[in-house]
């Protein structure tokens, strides 16, 4: 939580600039190619990141797929998580997020800048237009991010909660590989009381293809997405005692 008013403060005098920027370039996508819009995104995150003396490492790069569209399903620690993602994911991405989390200054400009899609957490039927969207979209060749925990717990302790298996219909209605992702320490950036440098990790797991998990109920591949990335993060654990 101090890392996040410190990071802020620190680039109050990039605002003036920034802000209007990142709303040109979200207002008018006709004149923005999706690269560019991405490439804000990115170049902000590193102003965020060196300010805020956050170095967030890339693991498993190799085991993203280099074509087609893919939906990337992560544990969630906090409000750096998409940051996190984005900042080592070279090819643009985009995520879902809670509406009304999604309107605060900076927030909605990442929102639009991507054209991430802002769910009602209590509108079914909006829902499942979200669900239609994103599937239609990460067929089609995008790539999302989608946390299934659909939440996450101030000062986490890298504890990953149970999946929501709903989350995963979007994967087999898309067709599309499944790409794990286990965050660790990144709870710390904005969403603890840690203060001083911060080093938080980014592991793109083994994809899951839809040949794999296609006779899978939406619970047996949340629970099998769930263990993958606690057995990273075990693995993770072992090897820093």
């Amino acid at each position: 939580m101090f890392k996040l008013f410190y990071v802020i403060f620190m680039n109050l005098h990039r605002a003036p600039y920034m802000i209007p920027r990142m709303r040109n370039r979200a207002d008018h996508p006709e004149r923005y190619s999706v690269e560019q819009r991405y490439a804000l995104v990115h170049y902000t995150i590193y102003l965020m990141n060196k300010t805020g003396k956050i170095t967030t490492e890339a693991y498993g790069l190799e085991n993203l797929p280099e074509e087609g569209g893919y939906i990337m399903y992560p544990n969630h620690q906090g409000k750096y998580d998409v940051c996190g993602i984005m900042y080592t994911h070279k090819k643009p991405c985009s995520f879902v997020m809670d509406k009304h989390k999604s309107h605060t200054i900076l927030v909605r400009e990442f929102c639009d800048l991507v054209q991430a899609k802002r769910l009602e957490k209590d509108n079914p039927r909006q829902g499942i237009t979200v669900i239609t969207q994103v599937a239609k979209e990460v067929a089609e060749g995008k790539r999302y991010i989608l946390f299934p925990e659909g939440g996450y717990r101030f000062n986490n302790k890298n504890a990953v909660c149970d999946f929501k298996a709903g989350s995963f219909k979007i994967a087999l209605k898309s067709k599309v590989p499944i790409v794990p992702i286990a965050l660790y320490d990144s709870y710390k950036v904005f969403n603890s009381f840690h203060i001083g440098p911060i080093t938080t990790q980014v592991h793109y797991l083994k994809p899951i293809t839809y040949e794999e998990y296609k006779d899978m109920k939406t619970q047996e591949i949340a629970d099998l997405v769930k263990q993958r990335i606690e057995e990273k993060i075990s693995e993770i654990q072992s090897s820093l005692k």
